[in-house]
């Protein structure tokens, strides 16, 4: 097969803004293109957004159902490949059930579903279908973060011991329940939870993702500060991890001033290491007996892993659309892999996947659980 792999895509119609950068972030390598969707859940909607990405009307649809079965119906030399699913939460369970019922592979925001009956669904329907499903945890494509997980694999580190990870937010600090805001903050689009679903999710992924170790208990303490609000905008967590390590998450919407300071921090038994994703080519490494390191993405001799995943020569900025775009360029090569009959290298198997989105939604429903409890530690 030497063509581009086809996308189609549900939702990330006009004034969508995580529509363009899954476009975008598709895009960026030449490997996928754009060949329609199903924009809106107005009919209208979706066609206008068609036309302002120049699609032929046919392949824009007025329902995800009406292009699956579409596009399921065109010769397979036409047809899409893939469904990007770029909705809001209680919209995801939808399409990515009938894009796997109806053999199309899937990339799916996250988090994975609107509740954990529908992710374990999801996550059946992939075992059972052996297609391709990638979730948008978009932070794990960072080079240094890939930098930061190969060092703790290999060892460099020793036994973690601790993990913090933080991220704080202030654009819902006052009840501006607008456009991005409202169906984030309406727990019949969201789910159970707030912050601690829209990016305490980021938070705990990032932290099993680098570590590769895994929360068996925690303790959360959630809140809503703003008032009227139906859902947590601030939250704390207590971790413990399954090799006894210890850690601390805190998520939160009403940080007043903050951006999008996610960070984190890991301490094993030789040193530890930082990460921002506001400075997202930089890792500090601190040593127990030597100086302090500072890495940089695309200078000296880095892991295979973020070698990789980097994208320009040292000094030149690489960030967020990058770090999306390093999952799509992932998901797509295991996609042609497999159309072609090829196998590929491991280090592009490296994306978040439908059992990273089963782990997001059971932290979700855990954090909910301990937060309303006067136990408060609970089995994750």
């Amino acid at each position: 097969m030497n063509r581009k792999i086809r996308m189609g895509m549900v939702g990330g119609g006009r004034g969508a803004f995580i529509g363009g950068v899954h476009r975008m972030a598709a895009a960026l390598d030449g490997e996928i293109t754009l060949v329609c969707g199903a924009f809106s859940s107005d009919p209208e909607r979706s066609k206008e957004s068609g036309e302002d990405l120049y699609l032929p009307a046919d392949r824009v649809y007025p329902s995800y159902e009406a292009m699956i079965r579409g596009e399921k119906a065109l010769p397979e030399h036409e047809r899409m490949d893939f469904v990007a699913i770029v909705t809001p939460n209680h919209m995801h369970y939808g399409p990515a059930r009938m894009a796997l019922e109806n053999g199309f592979h899937v990339v799916c925001d996250k988090p994975l579903a609107f509740n954990m009956e529908e992710a374990l669904e999801l996550e059946r329907l992939v075992k059972e279908t052996g297609l391709i499903f990638a979730l948008t945890h978009n932070y794990t494509g960072y080079p240094m973060v890939k930098q930061a997980k190969a060092m703790i694999a290999n060892g460099e580190l020793g036994k973690i011991r601790k993990v913090v990870v933080e991220y704080p937010q202030g654009w819902l600090s006052t009840a501006v329940e607008g456009k991005q805001a409202a169906w984030r903050t309406d727990p019949k689009k969201s789910g159970i939870a707030g912050a601690m679903g829209d990016i305490g999710t980021h938070a705990e992924n990032l932290a099993e993702y680098i570590t590769g170790l895994q929360i068996k208990t925690l303790c959360a303490d959630l809140s809503i500060f703003v008032e009227g609000r139906a859902l947590d905008d601030d939250g704390n967590v207590l971790l413990r991890f399954d090799n006894g390590a210890k850690g601390i998450l805190h998520a939160s919407q009403i940080c007043a001033g903050e951006e999008n300071n996610l960070n984190i921090r890991v301490w094993g038994e030789k040193g530890g290491l930082e990460w921002r994703q506001m400075e997202p080519n930089t890792l500090i490494i601190k040593w127990l007996d030597k100086p302090t390191q500072v890495l940089r993405a695309g200078v000296g001799a880095l892991s295979p892993q973020a070698a990789a995943h980097t994208r320009l020569p040292g000094g030149h900025p690489e960030g967020y659309l990058e770090a999306f775009a390093n999952i799509y360029r992932n998901f797509a090569l295991c996609l042609r892999a497999r159309l072609n009959g090829q196998t590929i290298d491991p280090i592009y198997q490296d994306f978040p996947s439908v059992k990273d989105g089963v782990r997001g939604m059971k932290f979700i429903e855990k954090v909910v659980e301990s937060g309303g409890s006067e136990q408060k530690w609970v089995a994750f």
